[in-house]
Parts: structure tokens; sequence; C-alpha cells
């Protein structure tokens, strides 16, 4: 009998665990998820680096090392997740070696505090690229307005690229030209668009929440449609993904090497106690797709997940449908999804301060301690 996650690997679908610590590194846990749970890359984020950092054991002598040096908190965070994320790329090597670059990827994220300046993420993407000096890392860059030109501009340089924070079709599109415009303009000069790799992430569970929320202050009939929206638009993201990728200007480029931008979904920890803990990973099974788990859901998925095969293909309907009777009822997806991406950013903001604060702390900790 094989496993929940194995036959997820299966059908088509990319397990990555959204979480990355040194302990996982250097306790071989890493390396043991790869074999047991089918993991195939780690995505991350700044809330994820908070954490790992304010249980510190793990970064004590890194941090006094630092601290000796005179960093600041900004020097010592860039170098510390650096190591982290190229440590992990390391250890998922032999996945992207035999999955031809798709998979073994580890992501790390530009700077929230840059989410509306295009120029300085660019830059701060060539730094993190240039730094953790791996072909199988990604560089995650918010669907901002802002980070749309600095997707296109950094694909544009051979750089590959997780787009986070996509919550809307309409910015789903968008996140789409931006990647094969910075394609074309690789192209134009001279690199090989074979080695470059994206995947869009399409948050999820977050969707419920809001519109949830809505719904039940609306009342009534409306209140059938709750838990419905997130999956809904998961699945319409991948009829778009199919449309845009299946056009000719899209199709020139995959002729000419290039790879299509895996559709990734995010937010899969289910918020909802009374919902299915494995909703966000049975439903949206598609080849070509990855879905990046926290750990919880991930042995969730493993322990009891019911793996029935592509299940979003053949919804494309039922979504319609679904976004017609929440129109219907009131709810405006438009406005959701805006708020949404606003508090996405302002969520990673508010992290990327506490991980500036706890290493400034453990800096100060550590000059005192050698003082």
């Amino acid at each position: 009998m094989s496993t929940p996650t194995e036959q997820l690997a299966a059908a088509g679908v990319s397990i990555w665990l959204d979480d990355l610590s040194r302990e996982r590194i250097t306790s071989g846990n890493l390396t043991e998820l790869i074999t047991s749970r089918n993991v195939s890359g780690v995505t991350t984020n700044p809330t994820i680096f908070a954490t790992a950092l304010s249980q510190g054991a793990a970064y004590e002598e890194q941090v006094a090392s630092l601290a000796a040096r005179g960093a600041v908190a900004d020097q010592a965070i860039f170098e510390i997740t650096t190591d982290d994320v190229r440590e992990a790329a390391d250890i998922f090597r032999p996945v992207y070696d035999a999955t031809g670059g798709v998979d073994g990827r580890v992501s790390i994220e530009v700077s929230p505090d840059l989410a509306h300046d295009t120029a300085a993420t660019v830059d701060q993407a060539v730094q993190l690229w240039e730094r953790v000096n791996r072909p199988n890392a990604l560089i995650k860059i918010p669907a901002t307005k802002a980070g749309l030109p600095a997707i296109t501009a950094v694909i544009a340089q051979g750089i590959s690229v997780n787009v986070t924070l996509i919550f809307s079709l309409e910015r789903y599109a968008e996140v789409i030209d931006a990647y094969l415009t910075g394609l074309e303009q690789a192209q134009a000069a001279g690199h090989d668009l074979a080695g470059i790799h994206s995947v869009a992430s399409f948050f999820v569970s977050r969707v419920d929440t809001e519109v949830d929320k809505r719904l039940t202050a609306i009342g009534g009939d409306a209140e059938q449609l709750k838990s419905k929206a997130g999956v809904a638009n998961a699945r319409l993201a991948f009829e778009l993904f199919q449309k845009e990728f299946a056009t000719g200007r899209a199709q020139a480029l995959v002729n000419a090497g290039a790879n299509l931008q895996r559709p990734l979904w995010a937010s899969t920890g289910v918020k909802d106690p009374a919902l299915p803990d494995t909703l966000y990973v049975t439903e949206l099974v598609a080849p070509g797709t990855v879905n990046t788990m926290p750990e919880k859901t991930l042995e969730a998925t493993f322990d009891h997940a019911e793996i029935t095969g592509d299940t979003i293909t053949g919804n494309y309907g039922d979504a319609h449908e679904v976004f017609d009777r929440l129109a219907a009822a009131g709810i405006d997806l438009v406005e959701v999804t805006q708020l949404l991406e606003d508090e996405g950013v302002e969520k990673f903001i508010a992290s990327w301060h506490e991980l500036q604060q706890t290493v400034t702390e453990a800096l100060r900790s550590a000059q005192e301690t050698s003082a």
C-alpha cells in the first residue's frame, strides 16, 4: 500500500514544506522528510524565520560571531537566512538533479519592507540570488503592483522566482504576463530559458476565512457557500494557467526551452476546525502543481488524506457557479482579494520587524556576554 503522500506525488503534485530552521537542517529532519513524506522542496517567509530565530539555540554561535564583527540586524538576517537556504538547497540538490530542475527548490523572500518599491526589490533579489549561489534557489517576490515589474526584471536576468501573495484571478493574469515578458527579455539577452524556473503562489485558506466571515454576516442561504470560495478560486486559477500557457506567445517560449510557471497552492493549513484538515490538499490535485504545506498539514496528509486523482480540471463549471452565487449573495471578490493582498503584505512586514527586533536583541545579548 502506498502512502497518501506517495499517491499525491504520483498524481503530479509536488509536495513542498512551508517551514525551515537550522535545527531541521542539522538534525537530519529535512532529509528524513524527503524520504518518508515525499517532500521535494521548501518555502520560507519572514514569519517562518522569525519563529526559527526566536527559538534560537541553533543560531547562538553564528549570532555571537556576527556580534563580534559588529553586524547590525539586517546584515545578520541576510547572512543567517541565506546560509540556511543554501544548506537546505544542498540537501535538496539530488531532488533537483533527478527532476531536471523542476523540484528540489528552496525559496527565500525579499524584505517585505520593499513590497512597494520595484527597484529595491530587484536589487535585493539579485543580492539574495548571488549570496545563496545555488541553482535550485527561488527568490520570492510578492505580486503587488510594484512587484510585477520587479518579477519581469529579475526573470530577465535569468533568476528563478517564486511569485507570492496572489489572491485574485485578475492579478494572477498580470503575474503570468510579467513572467512571459521576463522570459522574452531573457531570451533577447541570450539567457538559457531552460534554466529559469518560476512558481505562482496562489493563497487558498485566507480567501475562505475572509469570505466566510462576510457570509456569516449576511446569513440565511448565503451561509451554504461557506468554505467554497478558496477552492473555487484556486481551481479557476488553474483554468487560467492552462489557457494562458496555451497561447501562441507562451508556446513560442516553451518551444525555445522555457518552463511553465507552475501554480503553487499556498496557505493550505485549514483554519476552520469544522473542516477536514486536508481539504486544501485533496481538493486541489492536478498534475504540474505544487502544494506547500505547514508540517501539521503535511502530517495530516500522510496520515489520512484520501487522494482520488485530479480534482481540479473536471470541476471548472462548479467553480464558476460558486463565483456566480457569491456575487449574487453580495460578496465583492475584487474587494476581498485586494484586502487580503494588503493584509498579507502588512503581516509579513510585521513579522519582518519582529525578526529584526529578535536579532537585534540576540546581537546585543551576545555582545554583553563577550564583554
